[in-house]
This record gives C-alpha cells, sequence and structure tokens, in this order.
C-alpha cells in the first residue's frame, strides 16, 4: 500500500507543479462542479427518459448510474474509508472547495463513466466520444484541484463503465 500511495502522491505533486496554473485553474474546478453530485449526468439521464426517441437510453443510463452509486458511494466509500489526499500529502495545496467525504472510489468519476459510456455505446460516436471526452475531463480536474488520488479516479471509471456495461 505504501508504494501506492508514494505513486498516488508523486502523480499528484507533479501536476501541481507542472500543470495547475492560475489561468487553468477555474476552468477546472468548473468542470469539477459540472458533475457535483452527479447532476449533469442525472439532467441528462433524465432528459432522455423524458424523450420518446431516447427513452430506452434513459432507461440504460438510469440502472448504470443507480448502481454506480450503490456499488460507489453507499458501499465502497464508507468500507475503504480513505481521507481526500489534501489532508495526507505534505505540500499538497487544494485548488478548490474542501470534500470532508471519504475519497475512494471518486464518485464525479464513476458517474460519468456511467452515464458516458452508455451514450457511446447506444448513441452515434459525434454523441458518445465527446461524452466520453467530457467524463475524463471531469475525472482529470479532481486529480488537477487535489481532492482525489489517481487511484481513486482510476478505480471510479471502471466502476462506472462496468456499470454502463452491465446495463446494457
Amino acid at each position: 500500500m505504501d508504494m501506492i500511495f508514494h505513486w498516488d502522491a508523486s502523480v499528484l505533486l507533479w501536476l501541481q507543479d507542472n500543470v495547475r496554473t492560475d489561468a487553468l485553474t477555474p476552468f477546472m474546478n468548473a468542470v469539477s462542479l459540472l458533475a457535483k453530485g452527479g447532476a449533469l449526468w442525472v439532467l441528462l439521464t433524465l432528459l432522455f427518459l423524458g424523450m420518446r426517441k431516447t427513452r430506452a437510453l434513459g432507461a440504460v443510463c438510469f440502472v448504470s448510474l443507480l448502481s454506480n452509486v450503490v456499488i460507489l458511494n453507499l458501499l465502497l466509500k464508507n468500507i475503504v474509508a480513505r481521507p481526500r489526499p489534501y489532508t495526507m500529502i505534505e505540500g499538497l495545496i487544494l485548488a478548490g472547495p474542501a470534500e470532508w467525504d471519504w475519497s475512494f472510489p471518486s464518485g464525479h468519476t464513476g458517474a460519468s463513466f456511467a452515464v458516458a459510456v452508455c451514450m457511446l455505446l447506444l448513441m452515434s460516436r459525434k454523441i458518445g466520444i465527446p461524452a466520453l471526452i467530457l467524463a475524463i475531463l471531469i475525472s482529470f480536474s479532481r486529480l488537477y484541484i487535489g481532492v482525489h488520488y489517481p487511484t481513486d479516479v482510476i478505480c471510479g471509471a471502471l466502476i462506472g463503465t462496468s456499470c454502463a456495461l452491465f446495463s446494457v
């Protein structure tokens, strides 16, 4: 576990020292805010459910999102109980609002991949690929800000993707 923690810490400190800028930070905070509580993905799912043409997609996204929330937010976060990186890594400076729930796995990332992968598989590539790019950008924003370890984001993406594949 020490090896994983040191890798996680080195990635976050490298991002802080080499990627983070005053100009980019407000953008990354805005991107992260898009997915707070899964809001963007919940709204998209409701929009899909509300339109006859995309109702089946909405149902799949709903199942994917709901299973992701249960597995990730209700179970794993409380079982693993991993503190946020900015509370554990010396020298890591938080670049956005503090979050006080557990870190592992990333809920923002899980929700993003749970819906974006459904969109990628069930919609045209013109819509699915941008959705997946947005999910990746949201995930990266969580690292950039310093509220998640890389392993939180990787596992969140794997869980969200698994929920999408199960739901399809």
